[in-house]
Order: structure tokens, then sequence, then C-alpha cells
């Protein structure tokens, strides 16, 4: 382990940023507090700043990409550390507290761990850097906004900003003694069904109900096994419907005696195969067209229908003799861990930071039940975490 680490600053550090509030969109307190915490660390402000994604993003955002940009004391090629500053909405109101050897939330709500662990421990990691002037590479942490409602931050950050690095580390998750080397790729897609509202009691037969079309698709989509886990011919993957809603996020429907006319789902489709995203995606569409054309009116017209698609994230898989996984494995074997690689069902930055040509692993810093009420973080894994990261970015072994 690194010596010259703090672990009681680290943890103080985790303590406090866990106690700001920061939803995906609503990054700009935690942002101020992390550059706050690092200049009043001796962090020159010059190699602070902010990106311009929030301007790049289509839906508000406070504040862009908090970046830090350290000169390198060794010479080699520039080094990514990344982490989310955002947590979901469940996280809202958390007061942590500290219970033996881990950290819960007071209150009955989600503890924020995902991800301020990560926030925390590069925060510890450039710190510790600079405070004992650690020799290390050239290093960009990338602290992102919006991952947990479709990775926009690192979607939309441009790789010259961040000094184009050869390889990414990015802390997010369990243990650090488990590297993700691949994940999966998702599409979020949103269908509306424009039918036609009519006195469900005195004349229903005038009406096209939306409800009865949006029902009639879903049964098809779960008779021919295309919701849930999916297996077909060899390919997995699955695949979920999140939301049912009328018009402004409010109820599919306003009264019981009137015809529903106008019903909005929205859902999701993932795979490790980018061309079974794209098929379990075209089910949904070609089974909601169907009901639609199948509900008519009196007068034979069918609902209109609005179908769209947007890559999430993409999936991908990085060679196990890659150089940044061989650097991940040769620093966690100096701590004498028993390293696991792992492929995850879930997105990450990551995976948008590969797509942007920067082959990137992740590591957990002691995140448990996250995004449930549940949520608490090991303390152990956490510190552990913090004195890997200060080792990646100084160990020179190939």
């Amino acid at each position: 382990m690194i010596k010259k680490l703090n672990e009681k600053k680290a943890l103080s550090r985790l303590m406090k940023f866990l106690s700001i509030e920061g939803v995906s969109g609503q990054e700009k307190s935690i942002a101020i507090a992390v550059r706050r915490d690092l200049i009043a660390a001796g962090v020159p402000q010059k190699y602070i700043f902010f990106d311009d994604v929030k301007n790049k993003i289509p839906v508000p955002t406070e504040t862009g990409n908090l970046i830090v940009k350290l000169p390198g004391t060794i010479r080699g090629p520039r080094k990514l550390f990344m982490t989310h500053l955002d947590t979901v909405p469940l996280c809202s109101g958390a007061k942590p507290i500290q219970k033996k050897s881990r950290i819960e939330s007071k209150n009955d709500t989600a503890l924020g761990g995902d991800n301020r662990t990560g926030v925390a421990c590069l925060s510890t990691m450039i710190i510790c850097l600079l405070k004992n002037n650690i020799p290390h590479f050239p290093i960009t942490v990338l602290y992102t906004v919006r991952e947990e409602d479709g990775g926009w931050g690192a979607r939309c950050v441009d790789p010259k900003t961040l000094g184009n690095p050869s390889m990414g580390f990015n802390v997010d998750g369990e243990s650090p003694q488990n590297i993700t080397i691949g994940a999966v790729g998702a599409d979020r897609w949103e269908v509306e069904f424009f039918g036609k509202a009519a006195h469900a009691g005195d004349s229903p037969e005038k009406g096209a109900s939306s409800s009865i079309a949006a029902s009639i698709a879903l049964r098809e989509i779960y008779k021919k096994k295309w919701f849930g886990k999916i297996l077909k011919n060899g390919k997995r993957g699955t695949s979920n419907v999140g939301m049912i809603a009328g018009r402004d996020g409010l109820s599919a429907g306003n009264a019981t005696n009137v015809i529903t006319d106008y019903v909005k789902v929205i859902g999701e489709s993932r795979s490790h195969n980018p061309n079974f995203i794209r098929s379990i995606t075209n089910a949904y569409r070609d089974e909601f067209t169907k009901a639609s054309r199948l509900v008519k009116d009196n007068r034979g017209r069918s609902l209109r229908l609005s179908f769209k698609a947007l890559r999430e994230y993409h999936p991908f898989l990085l060679k196990k003799n890659s150089y940044v996984v061989k650097k991940a494995l040769a620093v966690a074997k100096s701590f004498g861990w028993n390293t696991k690689l792992i492929i995850t069902d879930g997105g990450l930055d990551a995976n948008w930071i590969v797509s942007h040509g920067i082959p990137t692993i992740t590591f957990g810093a002691g995140q448990k039940n996250v995004h449930t009420v549940k949520e608490y973080v090991v303390i152990k894994q956490y510190l552990y975490a913090c004195h890997y990261a200060v080792a990646l970015a100084t160990n020179n072994s190939k």
C-alpha cells in the first residue's frame, strides 16, 4: 500500500462528498466542492477547469465535466482517471453516518456511494501525489456529469480536451480487486401512440384507444419472448419497459369515461452484441406498429405512431493482453490481490470513453446495494481503491 496516503483524510473527504446532493443534471454543488477541496489542498487552479459539454447535452445540465490536468514528473504517455459526479434521485437527502466498518445513510434514502466513492478516491489520489511529491505520469482526471441517465458527460467529452490519453481507469463499482474489461451496450427507445378520444359510455366506438394498442403490442412482445432475458439463435440480451405514461409524464388517460387518446412507452434493449441490440429494438418497433394499425375507430382510422431509438452506449470488450489490462493486473498483483477480470451487463462511462478510442478498465471503490435504500460503502474497499489509484498513476511496470 502507499505509505504516504492519509487514510483519515481520505475517509473524511468521502463523508463530506456523500453529504452533498448532486443528482443527474444538478452536479454544480458537488463539482464546486471538489474544486474547492483540491485548491485548498494545494492543487494549482490552472490545472482545474470545466469543459463545455453542458452546451452539447440535449437536456438541462447545470455544469460541464470537471477536469484536472496534471503535467507528469515521469516521462510517458498520459493516463486518464475518471469517475462520475452525479447520483440517482433516490440519494436526495442522504445523511451519511459511519457504523464500524461501513458508511450508511441515516435517512430512508440511497447513500450516493455510487459514485461519491469514485469522486473522493480520485481527489485523494491527486492530493496524495502532489502533497508528497510522488513521481507520476502526465495525468488527466475527468469527473463526468449525467452518467446515471445516459452517460452524457462521457459521451460528449472531447478527447483533445483530455490531452489524448493513451489509456483510462474508471472508478465505479464495488471492489477494486475486480477489474471490468467489457460491458453491455444499450438502446433507449420510446414510442408514442396518438389515438382518438371519445366518450367511453356514450360512443366508445368513435374512439381509438392508445392504451389498448400499447397493451396488444406488449402482450405480443412478452409472448414472443422479447421481454426480460432474451435468448434467440445463440444470441443473448435483455429488454425492459420502464415507463408507460401520458402527456408531460402524467397518467396515460385522464378519466375512466374517456377513451385514452395518448400513451407514451419508454424502454431499453441491451446486449453485448451490437447487432442483437438492434434486433431487440426492432422487435418492439414492429409490434408497436402492428398494434397501431390493428386498433381503429368506427370510421376505420387507425392510430398514428411515433417510434424513436437512440444508442445509449456501445458495448465493448478489451483484450486480456491489452496494455491497460496488463498494467492494472500488474499493480493489483503488487498488492497481493487475487484479481478477477469481469464483463458487466450494466453500462458505464467507460463504454463511451472506449468509443472515443481510449481503452479503459473500471474498478470499484466499495459501493454496495447501489440505487436502493439499503446502499452502503465498505470503508476498507474504498481505502484500497485510493491506494490502487495512486499506484496506477505511478507504477511503471509492464
